[in-house]
């Protein structure tokens, strides 16, 4: 595509992305319009790259698709800690049922007319039509919504994929924080939130001693790394992971010492098998652990993904999910081999995140942000982002079953609508300062949606 077009041809592209009210589906070898009636319509962003952006099909670095039909009623693999039964939160705005985009969501992907929020009729409605698509669509139900959504490929976080959830239009990223924590954790419960999590991360902890016939952890760190961690991490390459996820924030802070591994084979050796372990002698092996984890990670050439916003709950710890807390992870250099990506951008520390970028093996995407925040605020720091260290920002969406009325469905369409909006706005602004130029912002869109990602995957 040409950036060197008239203004007046560029406003014809415009006019007639106008009138497409929907996301069409992905095409390989077609540039296909994705979100230009989104774009078209901003009179603030530049008409040449809405167009540029509309045709772009992204690859999504961080959601949780649900299994299609007849497995999506008890489907929970989506998430390791799923947030649905904990106590309430104060909800941002956009998770919210009375949310605007909900009503074009549901128009565009079910041609379902409603006001936001819904009655009891109202969802009986909105369910009948989602399940009319459903039937229609089978076991590529979950692919056709990554069509809508213009998604090429989308990384699902999940404990494990399923039928419906295939290459390569799905690729797996599973979770690793079970492995942190091998000792008895009730003493690390301190939250009601906690309480839920701990029991969940050792149902996933024993799914993976099963898998290497194992029933409970070996007696010493040695075998326990040997026999368990590392052939776990193994496992999983091969059965197609192309990244591990830590959501570590939600069970401690950031702050991982640099622990001898024979202080850390002391204390595996004193605990394990015992109830009431020493909190602060469990922190010592959880923080030898994620750098073991991380090093081995790197040996296979699995980025690392660690969730790194504001989390859900009302007990989350937002000052020790402060990213900086990262910086001796990221400078060790027996680690410089092993690629982190920092999931959601860092907010509220997305300054801090940025700051991060200059880490020649960090990364971050705008997942979640694109969810919880409107276009025009992201914006902001967004272009900061691509005005420093554009080659290392990705596009992704959170896409998660957060309630009855917001699917996953849902929340990948309207993360995609925001995020390319976000970074419609961002590149204009830099074009009408002077920054870049329009061949520039056409290969910082292409970067930004699935160029990096591409690369840092081998996604082609």
């Amino acid at each position: 595509m040409c950036f060197g077009w008239s203004r007046s041809r560029w406003l014809v592209i415009a006019t007639v992305l106008l009138a497409n009210l929907c996301f069409p589906s992905c095409r390989a070898q077609t540039a296909q319009p994705v979100s230009g009636s989104v774009l078209a319509i901003d009179g603030d962003i530049d008409p040449g790259i809405a167009a540029a952006i509309s045709t772009i099909q992204a690859i999504d670095n961080h959601a949780h698709p649900v299994l299609p039909p007849p497995n999506d009623s008890t489907d929970r693999n989506f998430d390791a800690l799923p947030v649905d039964n904990m106590e309430p939160q104060t909800d941002p705005v956009a998770w919210r049922p009375d949310n605007p985009q909900l009503v074009q969501a549901w128009k565009a992907l079910w041609s379902f007319s409603g006001t936001a929020p819904l009655d009891g009729d109202g969802m009986k409605q909105l369910s009948a039509a989602r399940a009319k698509v459903k039937a229609k669509q089978g076991q590529h139900y979950a692919a056709w919504v990554l069509d809508q959504a213009g998604i090429s490929t989308m990384l699902g976080n999940r404990v494990a994929m399923g039928p419906g959830l295939e290459k390569p239009r799905f690729k797996w990223v599973p979770y690793i924080d079970a492995l942190l924590f091998p000792l008895d954790n009730a003493v690390l419960e301190t939250t009601p939130d906690r309480k839920q999590f701990f029991p969940l991360e050792e149902r996933v902890r024993a799914l993976y001693l099963n898998a290497v016939g194992l029933k409970t952890a070996p007696a010493t760190l040695g075998d326990y790394l040997a026999l368990v961690v590392t052939p776990t991490l193994e496992r999983q390459k091969a059965g197609g992971a192309v990244a591990e996820k830590f959501e570590v924030a939600y069970l401690r802070g950031f702050d991982f010492a640099d622990t001898p591994r024979s202080e850390a084979e002391r204390i595996y050796a004193k605990w394990i098998g015992r109830e009431h372990a020493d909190p602060a002698e469990y922190k010592v092996l959880q923080d030898f652990l994620f750098r073991y984890i991380a090093a081995e990670c790197g040996r296979l050439g699995m980025p690392v993904h660690l969730h790194t916003m504001s989390g859900g709950g009302g007990y989350f710890d937002i000052a020790k999910g402060n990213p900086l807390l990262l910086e001796p992870i990221f400078n060790d250099p027996r680690l410089r081999k092993t690629r982190f990506v920092m999931l959601h951008g860092g907010w509220p520390f997305v300054r801090e995140a940025g700051a991060l970028l200059q880490k020649p093996n960090v990364y971050l995407d705008i997942s979640q942000q694109a969810l919880t925040f409107p276009p025009r605020t992201m914006a902001t720091w967004l272009r900061e982002w691509l005005e420093t260290y554009p080659d290392k920002v990705m596009f992704g969406t959170d896409g998660y079953p957060f309630s009855d009325s917001m699917g996953w469905e849902e929340a990948t369409w309207i993360a995609s609508r925001n995020g390319r909006r976000a970074l419609g706005l961002a590149l204009t602004g830099m074009l009408r300062d002077g920054e870049i130029s329009r061949d520039r912002a056409r290969l910082l869109a292409e970067q930004v949606l699935r160029g990096t990602a591409s690369q840092l995957y081998g996604i082609h």
